[in-house]
């Protein structure tokens, strides 16, 4: 696949029929010139992949395809994810439906990665807008390769070989009976995950620690934790490491959960926003 480069903002890949149009130097770009709604060829898939593993999130707009299809084009990357907070009795249990409206407010309002509380976290999830409010409740993504390559030497290398642990309850609890916490952390452990992780595809590091799931370092003081968590976290709030979508009815995101983290700003309230996910199982990180 030719690579995109800044000063090239739009680039024909070589293998597959599609154009890549780059939102900023190092994270997103847009998908042009595929239907979702088909079965895309091998080759194509193998594009994409290399595209989303470069780019971080991957957009395409006027995607009007069904559920099915939905779940169909995820397949294609690899097994699927069922979500624990996905209704049980959900004819699709592969589709997270999170939808907020006037009476209940959006919660994923700061900056985190996806169910690193898994002890085999995501590779990625494919966001589909369902319904939107005319103005608001644009995503934003950071680029967590980029964040690391903006620590200090020193930092980095005070950071290699840590361990972190990320928790179910730390971004769920509020959400499950207090009473209840046992039986969910026998079913869903907290894991240790390094706090700088290598990406099994492309081999670049990328900081692994979120607001909604780490709870502190492993073998570390606890205030020594505290802090450093803090100013590691504070990273993705660089708007140099960041994009930004502005969702129009047809569009997708398909992000890397691997290296980066995403925002979903909740300033539409008491407007209509409802999207559809599915995720697509990765490995253990390392």
């Amino acid at each position: 696949m030719e690579t995109a480069q800044a000063q090239r903002p739009t680039t024909q890949d070589s293998a597959a029929s599609f154009t890549v149009e780059p939102q900023s130097p190092t994270i997103g770009a847009f998908i042009h010139g595929l239907d979702l709604s088909q079965t895309l060829d091998d080759a194509t898939i193998d594009a994409l992949r290399q595209a989303l593993v470069q780019w971080k999130v991957i957009f395409f707009r006027d995607q009007h395809i069904s559920t099915d299809e939905h779940i169909a084009f995820a397949q294609r990357f690899g097994e699927l994810e069922v979500h624990p907070l996905t209704p049980a009795d959900q004819d699709q249990p592969e589709i997270l439906r999170i939808a907020h409206n006037k009476d209940k407010r959006g919660t994923e309002n700061f900056w985190h990665s996806d169910v690193t509380w898994r002890p085999q976290p995501s590779l990625g999830s494919i966001l589909r807008a369902v319904k939107l409010p005319d103005v608001g409740g644009d995503t934003l993504w950071a680029d967590m390769e980029a964040a690391y390559q903006g620590l200090s030497d020193e930092l980095k290398e005070r950071l290699d070989g840590l361990q972190a642990q990320h928790s179910f309850l730390k971004g769920f609890g509020h959400l499950i009976p207090e009473e209840q916490h046992e039986g969910v952390l026998a079913k869903h452990p907290p894991q240790n995950h390094p706090v700088v992780r290598t990406h099994p595809e492309s081999g670049h590091k990328s900081l692994y620690v979120n607001i909604a799931f780490t709870t502190h370092i492993v073998d570390m003081d606890p205030k020594e934790s505290k802090a450093l968590l803090k100013d590691l976290m504070r990273t993705a709030s660089t708007p140099e490491y960041q994009v930004r979508l502005r969702w129009q009815p047809g569009t997708i995101a398909f992000w890397d959960n691997r290296s980066s983290q995403h925002y979903a700003a909740s300033d539409y309230w008491p407007h209509t926003r409802v999207m559809d996910r599915v995720t697509v199982a990765g490995e253990k990180p390392f």
